[in-house]
């Protein structure tokens, strides 16, 4: 640490001003052949102010400790984890196969670059992600007369039909919830819940059911839809000291969208990986882009995931939203000046 606060420390004052922090903003921010990535200002900016804590114009040497413990060694040396959603049997080629749906993808295209993924890239947490509902579940188009109407709802039951949205009262209570009507799919211990045959397995694996809630949707690997219950997904994540998460599987823009949208709202670097995933509707599919990269996420191919998983390969955006975490942090919790030892 002291090392590089005196490599960006020219006028050696014992202090980092913007212009000295910029210096070493650009250098840490490197493509994988060592080329630097052009920075805003604004960001550059953004970033001096949230070390700043003291609000001095000039980053001390207390300031810096923070900066380096929580930001520059994230950001060289990610901890990442690998969500593979729902890459099962029913979305490739059963009752939800995804190439009968509007924008014609063929699921099963997901399966080579995730399995190259696996073979040549060493994350620290794999994760599967797994539909996994009850036979009554409330998406179900032939489960739809089986629960009240919300007065709200404009389509009659007995017309309902796949891909509609409709309006319940699940628990008689009043409160609307809409739901977007499927085929039965990936119902608990059928062949068609099944993850597909040719995903490779990771050794050691981290397995996330959802759906399990016979009255509400969880599209999310986080949360249900209704985001009132979780699963374990974001506390198994953060006692592996997880970072970075990158995104890929089935349907890109239901599923996976929603997993990755939740994992950069849980704080994590987040990459959607675009080769590795097949969706529904290609309109959505381009929505569920813009807003991953709208929300400081990106969107990339797998042959750039090596790369970006070791630390060799350093974003801006992804050391912005990082630092935009630790703001988030230091405004509910101050650090203390001297609390964490020099290394």
């Amino acid at each position: 640490m002291e090392t590089c606060f005196k490599a960006f420390d020219k006028d050696e004052d014992g202090f980092l001003n913007q212009s000295e922090f910029s210096a070493l903003c650009r250098a840490l921010f490197r493509n994988e052949c060592g080329k630097p990535y052009p920075v805003e200002p604004a960001m550059l900016t953004k970033i001096f102010q949230v070390f700043d804590t003291n609000k001095d114009n000039v980053i001390d040497k207390d300031e810096f400790r923070f900066c380096w413990q929580r930001w520059i060694k994230q950001v060289v040396r990610p901890v990442t984890a690998l969500l593979i959603v729902d890459v099962q049997n029913d979305f490739i080629s059963g009752s939800l196969a995804i190439c009968n749906c509007p924008a014609q993808h063929r699921g099963e295209e997901v399966i080579p670059p995730i399995n190259k993924m696996l073979e040549e890239v060493k994350f620290d947490t794999v994760v599967y992600t797994l539909d996994w509902h009850p036979s009554d579940h409330v998406s179900f188009i032939d489960n739809v007369t089986k629960r009240t109407l919300h007065e709200t709802n404009e389509i009659k039951a007995e017309d309902a039909q796949v891909y509609d949205v409709i309006v319940f009262d699940v628990h008689n209570n009043g409160h609307a919830m809409e739901q977007k009507m499927w085929p039965r799919h990936c119902v608990q211990d059928t062949w068609g819940s099944q993850l597909h045959q040719d995903l490779k397995l990771h050794e050691d694996p981290i397995l996330i059911y959802k759906g399990t809630d016979p009255d509400v949707d969880s599209y999310s690997a986080f949360w249900d839809n209704n985001k009132m219950n979780h699963t374990a997904l974001d506390e198994l994540l953060k006692k592996r000291g997880i970072t970075d998460v990158f995104v890929c599987g089935l349907a890109y823009d239901v599923c996976v969208a929603a997993t990755a949208n939740h994992s950069i709202e849980a704080g994590y670097r987040t990459m959607l990986i675009d080769d590795a995933s097949r969706g529904v509707c290609s309109d959505n599919i381009s929505n569920a882009k813009e807003q991953v990269l709208n929300t400081h996420g990106m969107v990339i191919n797998s042959s750039q995931v090596k790369s970006l998983a070791s630390g060799r390969d350093r974003p801006p955006v992804l050391g912005y939203k990082l630092a935009l975490e630790l703001a988030t942090e230091l405004a509910t919790k101050p650090v203390q000046p001297g609390a964490q030892k020099m290394v």
